[in-house]
């Protein structure tokens, strides 16, 4: 054999060889990928889970995204909403993003989201109309609307008052979404012009249509993080459905910021409650909140002896009266603090009207910090939420104290 010839059988086995590895490769490159339980990872253009939110850029800074690099979003964005103070307790207006740090059970997150003070805010007024209030249904009108003219011009707002209905057991309160979000001030003032009165005070239920119905749909990008209920009322709840565990939790899974201007209307309504029970000036309480009332502070007594409150004596009603109360307070400063809102007082109606200015300055003055958490874990658990300040001295801020994490 010639060494031409050797060298070109030598050639054609070392072609061979590269072609057989080279076709190896493939096949266990493939096989790898198409292995069940396996995916690959979603990339810019994908057409898979885009109903799912992104990071969206902030003011002071972005992020470009090049085609083909990895986008995972496995968790919803949280809010935050801030309000900063100096030591005289005025508000600080102007901050910028690299003033906030906010910290998920003590670790930092990264913001992705930041909207200065001038954005909007969407707000559900709540009016309660029961009780005493129910004689100067004109004084809260006018409280009403001097809070829509201290608001400004883009805040959206629904009004949500009380009224009676007749049911299957008589007259009933009932809660009735007089105008849906808007910031038409000539429609809202309207609506305001309708209120009417209840004998009762569905407060939960109320609460609960705040969430199912007014903040029902996800905010859009503008409103993002802006949310709140604005409520005039004792927070005395008489005749509801619902309860407040259920409340509460519906309106912090919709990041609604609460806020309360607590009328004082004890005297009223405990001379109501102890009046004969063929007076019709009598207030009672419904066979539900009778129920919770007995779960709460007497889970020893028969539920039978708390089945009909007109059976009740005179001194069972006055302890009911003040326990409610208390515990009314204890409700509204939980929730007001748990989602970084706040409690006014008002000793009457004609306070009212300046503590709803108080309000409007209060929100008319938030920040709001967006952020998707680095704990990705779906465990229902809560997270505490903690912003700090940077490079701003002698101020003092207050936000939200946490919100509790997707189930699995």
């Amino acid at each position: 054999m010639n060494a031409r010839s050797t060298q070109t059988r030598l050639f054609a086995f070392a072609l061979s060889s590269a072609v057989f590895f080279a076709l190896l490769f493939v096949r266990a490159d493939a096989s790898k990928q198409q292995e069940p339980g396996q995916q690959r990872p979603r990339t810019v253009g994908s057409n898979q889970n885009t109903n799912r939110p992104r990071p969206q850029p902030t003011n002071s800074s972005s992020e470009e995204v090049d085609e083909g690099d990895v986008v995972r979003v496995e968790t919803q964005l949280v809010t935050v909403r801030a309000v900063v103070a100096d030591k005289t307790g005025r508000p600080i207006s102007t901050l910028r993003q690299e003033n906030f740090t906010v910290l998920e059970d003590g670790q930092p997150q990264r913001l992705t989201n930041f909207a200065t003070t001038e954005a909007p805010f969407e707000i559900a007024l709540l009016l309660d109309t029961s009780g005493s209030t129910r004689e100067e249904l004109g004084l809260i009108r006018d409280a009403a609307n001097a809070f829509l003219s201290a608001l400004r011009a883009g805040d959206r707002v629904a009004i949500i008052g009380f009224n009676n209905s007749r049911g299957a057991n008589g007259t009933v309160a009932t809660v009735e979404v007089l105008s849906s979000l808007t910031d038409k001030r000539t429609v809202l003032r309207s609506a305001i012009a309708t209120l009417g009165t209840s004998n009762g005070t569905p407060f939960y239920d109320a609460l609960d249509r705040v969430a199912d119905e007014v903040f029902r749909s996800a905010a859009t990008e503008q409103f993002r993080g802006r949310r709140a209920v604005v409520a005039l009322t004792d927070g005395v709840d008489s005749s509801s459905n619902s309860d407040y565990n259920t409340a509460r939790a519906k309106l912090a899974d919709a990041g609604v910021a609460t806020y309360f201007i607590q009328v004082s209307t004890e005297d009223y309504v405990e001379d109501r409650l102890l009046k004969d029970c063929q007076d019709d000036g009598r207030l009672t309480l419904s066979a539900k909140q009778l129920e919770r009332f007995r779960q709460l502070f007497v889970p020893g007594a028969q539920k039978e002896d708390y089945a009909d409150f007109c059976r009740l004596g005179q001194f069972e009603r006055m302890d009911i009266s003040r326990q409610l109360y208390n515990l009314a307070r204890r409700e509204m400063g939980e929730l007001a603090r748990s989602s970084g809102g706040k409690n006014f007082s008002a000793a009457s109606l004609g306070e009212a009207r300046s503590a709803f200015a108080e309000v409007a300055n209060e929100i008319g003055t938030q920040y709001s910090l967006g952020y998707y958490p680095s704990n990705k874990t779906r465990d229902g658990r809560f997270r505490q939420i903690k912003v700090e300040l940077r490079g701003v001295k002698d101020a003092s801020v207050r936000a939200r104290e946490g919100y509790y994490a997707p189930k699995p």
